[in-house]
């Protein structure tokens, strides 16, 4: 799945710069958690393609309140569009959502740690970022009229080299199934392919201490490594 993931935003404007010719406007987030503002890139009225600041929790528009009650802050893939809450998103309202990199937690290979499961920054071995495939949905409060924006992740099974920390993770993208993604005439078919279980580039696996657990420790102490990065 994906429940943490850092933003650090001038590596992310040198992928956005080559994506789109966008710049990522901050601000740096190392330890952004559901339910917190994220910007994500999506087409505008006009399909030109913009950045959003959104909350990382998906309201469907027809919810009678923005409330978190349920889970939505990962969309599965395999569902998406079956899902009462994320097939309309999934249809006609996606995004990509730039990340550094994305926290795990597992239980250390030989054991140890007296069975607690400890965290992994899941990191690109070369390029600045990562791009995750996403939906959003626009809420609008009844009574006052305002607005809400937010989205979800999509999630898919694990391709092998990532199971041994979870057995789901984000649906990663790379620049041209990015821009597929996107594309709002994009076939069902095509995007559910983008959405298999597979690393568009090699990643490292960083055991990284467990200050990150605190989704309030947002300063750069959360992304120090304690080991060996492991190659993904």
């Amino acid at each position: 799945m994906c429940g943490r993931f850092n933003v650090d935003a001038d590596p992310l404007s040198r992928l956005l710069m080559e994506l789109v010719k966008l710049r990522h406007p901050g601000p740096d987030n190392h330890n952004a958690a559901p339910t917190e503002t994220i910007v994500v890139l999506r087409l505008d009225d006009a399909g030109a393609p913009e950045l959003a600041p959104m909350r990382w929790w998906l309201t469907p528009h027809w919810a009678k309140d923005a409330g978190t009650r349920y889970s939505m802050f990962n969309a599965r893939s395999e569902t998406v569009e079956r899902s009462r809450a994320f097939r309309d998103p999934f249809r006609k309202r996606r995004c990509v959502v730039p990340v550094s990199g994305f926290y795990e937690w597992a239980r250390p290979a030989g054991g140890g740690s007296g069975g607690r499961k400890l965290p992994y920054y899941i990191r690109p071995h070369e390029s600045p970022g990562m791009l995750l495939a996403g939906i959003w949905d626009r809420w609008r409060d009844p009574d006052s009229g305002e607005t809400l924006e937010s989205f979800a992740i999509l999630t898919t099974d694990a391709a092998e080299g990532l199971a041994f920390v979870h057995d789901r993770q984000p649906a990663m993208l790379g620049l041209a199934d990015a821009r597929r993604w996107l594309d709002p005439e994009a076939p069902a078919d095509e995007l559910k392919a983008l959405l298999s279980p597979r690393l568009p580039e090699d990643l490292d696996a960083v055991p990284v201490s467990t200050w990150v657990n605190n989704a309030r420790h947002k300063d750069p102490r959360v992304l120090e490594p304690i080991a060996d990065a492991v190659p993904v």
